[in-house]
């Protein structure tokens, strides 16, 4: 056998022995980590990251639909973000909708066989009178859906999480966007610690949380892997990977960011290994960068998707999407 032949079996030996090591309730170091999205061995990681899947979540995909329900005019100057303030993007800005086209949109989110419906405002944190709006609009949907309902309003306060806990509301999203070390350089309004704060008062509300980030910004693989477990610590149960989409009139659209497919999915399969348990769902530019659509994904560790289209970017249509999960022998999760 030669060197690179032992090498190649070297790496699937590894690949193997920290996916056993996951299945047995074990966690797997930083290092090891590290070592593993290194890997030219894709198959295999990907393979064993679909094995933690199975082992941990039913054989299903949670389908996720989302309202941005107030678009633009954030103070944040997130450099990803066509919504904030600090750049002009073109996107259509508009104030808290109306409760009847909120409800309209999750009736057609349930008709399309969505699980979940989740509300997204572009704050950086609700003022009273729009809190107190976004609290009956929840009522109404409550009373006329079967669907989780989920929120993601920005900053959160203790009294105002436990509220939208009473309310029924499953779970809120407050995504950490990237890893500390590279949070810098996207974002200077607010800091790394901001997001962990708002991500564990939602956990002592009692609410599930939603939490991610966005890869494809000019981070390090190393830095991908920092994200993730800093995400772990928070105990998630649901965590949405996005891929950078570079936006007009943002700063990461003249950075010139890009990511490999290849790399997309080392990513998903690693950060299954870290989180085994959570969902795991592609959402943002799964469509662009991937032509199954996210077929590839589903099968290399992550177990949910976004679908119908996100804030200002479209995405595929459910059905074509349900059409994509069926296709590979998976479910969907219904209530």
């Amino acid at each position: 056998m030669g060197s690179s032949e032992e090498l190649m079996m070297q790496d699937f030996e590894f690949i193997d022995s920290c996916m056993k090591k996951v299945v047995n309730g074990n966690s797997i170091s930083l290092e090891e980590a590290e070592r593993l999205i290194s890997t030219n061995n894709v198959i295999k990681l990907a393979d064993c990251a679909n094995f933690i899947t199975k082992k941990f979540n039913e054989e299903s995909v949670d389908v996720e639909s989302l309202i941005n329900a107030k678009s633009g005019n954030c103070p944040e100057d997130c450099s990803f973000c066509a919504q904030s303030t600090f750049y002009e993007t073109g996107i259509t800005k508009y104030p808290l909708l109306p409760d009847k086209t909120i409800i309209e949109k999750a009736r057609e989110a349930e008709i399309h066989g969505a699980a979940s419906f989740c509300l997204v405002c572009a704050y950086r944190e609700p003022s009273e009178n729009d809190f107190e709006k976004i609290c009956r609009v929840i009522e109404k949907l409550r009373k006329e859906v079967q669907l989780d309902i989920n929120v993601s309003l920005g900053f959160m306060t203790q009294e105002r999480a436990q509220r939208l806990k009473s309310l029924g509301v499953k779970r809120y999203n407050h995504n950490l966007e990237t890893s500390e070390s590279f949070f810098s350089k996207i974002c200077k309004t607010h800091d790394f610690s901001d997001r962990i704060k708002t991500a564990r008062i939602v956990k002592s509300a009692g609410l599930e949380l939603c939490c991610g980030g966005i890869i494809g910004m000019g981070e390090t693989t190393r830095q991908r892997i920092e994200l993730a477990f800093s995400i772990s610590s928070l105990e998630p149960d649901e965590v949405p990977i996005n891929i950078l989409i570079p936006r007009k009139g943002t700063p990461k659209q003249l950075d010139n960011c890009s990511i490999h497919p290849i790399d997309i999915i080392s990513t998903i399969a690693v950060w299954r290994f870290i989180m085994p348990r959570t969902i795991l769902k592609i959402a943002g530019g799964r469509e662009i960068y991937f032509s199954d659509g996210g077929k590839l994904a589903l099968q290399a560790g992550a177990n949910g998707i976004i679908t119908g289209g996100y804030l200002t970017t479209n995405g595929n249509a459910p059905n074509k999407d349900i059409q994509m999960i069926q296709g590979i022998g998976l479910n969907t999760r219904i209530h």
